[in-house]
């Protein structure tokens, strides 16, 4: 009989290509999923991981027995679901995944209340970029990804995943206080053409949608700095060396000598809860989700 936890284990390296991004994934140390899959080896008598350069390969043999242990994780899924349902109350592991600035200015909240009203719950969080993290739900790494979408990039949910509206995150374009567009309000979008403007990194939501926005307004755009964290942009505005669009979730108090812009129209990007239509009748999926929702609301009635 082949171990769940082992199978696991190799199904999540399978999918983050490394023992240590597998280990995060899983809330393990690398050592322990090494120590899975030594023992999985033994028990199958089968050689699961090669060594290649500085990090490790499935064999043949591995790949298969990924691909069938994603099966039987979605039949012990599914067992989970039908055990949680009959009891009727949130219970067992639930991995939840969110972009940097969700999780930073959504989910402390949410999995906290999580924790109080439903002590069965294991909630765990995994910071992920949107566009990776549908994939994961599908995959059956993440059980509810947080993920958003821009009108000029929308982020559908793929067969076999669901997904419910959370809310609408504004933003605004962040300008040093001396700068020309300190002073104008709205910003329109003829007024961005010749800017040097801070950016997230070339693959993600953001970066598309500035570079479509900015296209579709007759400017291509000068990308000067790219960096993944918006909390980088803020302080490389305060530093003078551009401008930036910036969303208000987790974003914080601006420091001294950036000045917020009212654009028009309004940036807004949507925020989704996406999780496996399998999933759905899990009690522990349609709290998060409920939660998710009220504590997006909570948060736009304290910012009136």
């Amino acid at each position: 009989m082949l171990d769940l936890a082992r199978l696991r284990a190799l199904y999540a390296v399978s999918v983050h290509g490394t023992v240590t991004a597998a280990a995060d994934a899983l809330g393990y140390t690398p050592s322990a999923v090494s120590q899975a899959i030594a023992k999985l080896e033994r028990e199958t008598r089968t050689t699961l991981l090669e060594r290649r350069g500085r990090g490790v390969a499935l064999t043949d043999a591995a790949e298969r027995l990924a691909a069938t242990a994603k099966d039987v994780l979605a039949i012990v899924e599914r067992a989970e679901t039908d055990l949680e349902e009959r009891r009727g109350l949130p219970a067992g592991r639930l991995m939840v995944g969110a972009f940097p600035s969700a999780a930073r200015g959504l989910l402390p909240s949410v999995l906290a209340a999580l924790g109080r009203e439903h002590p069965a719950v294991d909630a765990r969080l995994m910071e992920v970029e949107p566009h990776l993290s549908v994939g994961l739900v599908e995959q059956g790494v993440l059980d509810v990804a947080v993920a958003f979408e821009w009108d000029v990039a929308p982020l559908p949910a793929p067969d076999g995943l669901q997904r419910a509206p959370i809310g609408e995150d504004l933003c605004d374009l962040l300008v040093p206080q001396d700068h020309p567009l300190a002073e104008r309000s709205p910003v329109l979008p003829a007024d961005l053409a010749h800017q040097r403007w801070i950016s997230q990194q070339p693959g993600s939501v953001c970066y598309d949608w500035l570079v479509r926005t900015l296209r579709a307004s007759g400017s291509e755009p000068d990308l000067a700095y790219q960096a993944t964290e918006n909390h980088t942009h803020i302080a490389l505005v305060a530093a003078g060396l551009g401008i930036a669009v910036a969303p208000r979730l987790g974003r914080g108090p601006l420091p001294p000598g950036v000045v917020a812009v009212p654009v028009e129209p309004v940036p807004v990007r949507r925020l989704f809860a996406y999780w496996r239509t399998g999933t759905t009748r899990r009690p522990a999926i349609r709290e998060t989700v409920r939660l998710l929702s009220a504590h997006w609301h909570e948060r736009e009635l304290g910012e009136q």
